[in-house]
């Protein structure tokens, strides 16, 4: 593992709302926003972009939570910027602030963990718990 990171270090990522992003469930449509569990799947992109750096070859992240607080709507067609925060890294799990926006509007705030471990150890996890 290579950590190049430090306390306050940011990384962006940036996407666009489409018409597969609302809030809709089985039973139809909620509301035609970009819904919470969207911004959930991307803000722990966003805080996987420095797992991404720090893992070798055979190690891979996994994450551990994630909390959303969803303040403002994001519409079908608007650009959506995350800002993912570097908090922490304590036992080989990175703790992230992510801050959600379109323009200056603010959309949501939140956390992510993701915790590095060694592919062999997460294959050994799962394998006794498929038995």
């Amino acid at each position: 593992m290579n950590n190049p990171f430090a306390i306050g270090d940011h990384k962006k990522h940036r996407f666009l709302v489409g018409e597969n992003d609302v809030a809709e469930f089985d039973s139809g449509l909620v509301h035609p926003v970009c819904s919470t569990f969207k911004l959930a799947k991307e803000m722990e992109w966003s805080s996987r972009l420095f797992v991404l750096e720090m893992c070798d070859a055979a190690e891979e992240g996994v994450g551990t939570s994630i909390e959303v607080k969803h303040i403002s709507p994001a519409f079908v067609g608007e650009q959506v910027e995350l800002i993912a925060t570097y908090e922490s890294f304590e036992n080989n799990e990175l703790i992230c602030s992510i801050e959600v926006k379109v323009g200056e509007r603010l959309i949501a705030t939140g956390k992510t963990g993701q915790k590095i471990l060694s592919k062999e150890k997460i294959n050994k996890i799962f394998s006794r718990l498929e038995e």
